[in-house]
């Protein structure tokens, strides 16, 4: 396990408490269950950086769950693509820093949060690349919620047919939505026989746990025939005890006392 990435999970899980709470906004559930998986990807897989984020052969990284964006500006933040002075903005008035991902923002490849759209977009990035043989990769992260959306089965069965071996996804798979638990509201078990089916090279882990995640993205980059889906069993709240599991954190902001006691934990 990267000391590195572990710190780094930490930093993004306390920028994003802090953006929430100053904008008094929502969806910190999601952001800090995807942080462990997001500190992996920038510290040790992504070949993506400030100096080659124009470069045609940068790897490309779509956050379809673009509602929880405050996870994604966080590292890039952090990483330096643009000042966390700029954090403190968040969703404010004439901030690029919208409460959904935004191209504008530096790092930001496509804007996101109506949902099912990233992946479809994905699979047209990874067959041009194919067509013009391009080395680089395409991570694609979606929440498990979103896959409710009719779009995004298209596209899984779009790109095993192409054999869009440069394509990666990730699914978020908290087991919380917007309206309950996934269970309740449209189930998706079993998920990886589905995804299976559909004829991608299915990997299954634990999304907090670093060393299994960078296993996951490095097991996926040397697959040569189809596409690869990260399934990435994980915690909604993750890090914050009194957040952990619970829909209404899908929505509410922290109070100071709880954005204390939140930063608190993170940090310990």
């Amino acid at each position: 396990m990267s000391d590195r990435s572990v710190q780094l999970s930490k930093e993004i899980r306390k920028e994003s408490l802090k953006m929430v709470f100053n904008a008094k906004a929502s969806h910190i559930g999601g952001a800090l269950s995807m942080a462990d998986l997001l500190a992996v990807m920038y510290e040790e897989i992504l070949n993506l950086s400030p100096e080659n984020v124009n470069d045609n052969n940068r790897d490309r990284f779509l956050l379809s769950k673009g509602h929880a964006c405050t996870g994604l500006y966080a590292v890039l933040a952090l990483k330096k693509f643009f000042s966390t002075d700029e954090l403190l903005n968040y969703s404010a008035d004439d901030s690029l820093l919208l409460s959904h991902a935004s191209h504008k923002v530096n790092g930001v490849e496509l804007s996101t949060g109506s949902l099912g759209h990233a992946l479809p977009v994905a699979c047209g990035i990874a067959l041009a690349a194919k067509r013009r043989n391009k080395s680089f990769k395409i991570y694609c992260m979606l929440s498990d919620g979103e896959l409710d959306e009719g779009s995004n089965w298209e596209a899984i069965l779009f790109a095993p047919q192409h054999k869009l071996d440069n394509l990666i996804v990730i699914v978020d798979y908290n087991r919380i939505q917007s309206f309950g638990s996934v269970k309740e509201v449209l189930d998706l078990h079993p998920l990886d026989k589905k995804f299976e089916s559909f004829n991608w090279n299915v990997i299954q882990i634990d999304g907090h746990d670093h060393d299994q995640i960078k296993s996951a993205f490095l097991a996926a980059g040397k697959n040569k025939i189809y596409p690869t889906v990260i399934i990435a069993n994980t915690v909604k709240g993750k890090g914050v005890s009194f957040m952990e599991n619970d829909l209404l954190w899908h929505y509410r902001p922290p109070s100071e006392d709880q954005l204390n006691e939140a930063i608190k934990e993170v940090g310990s």
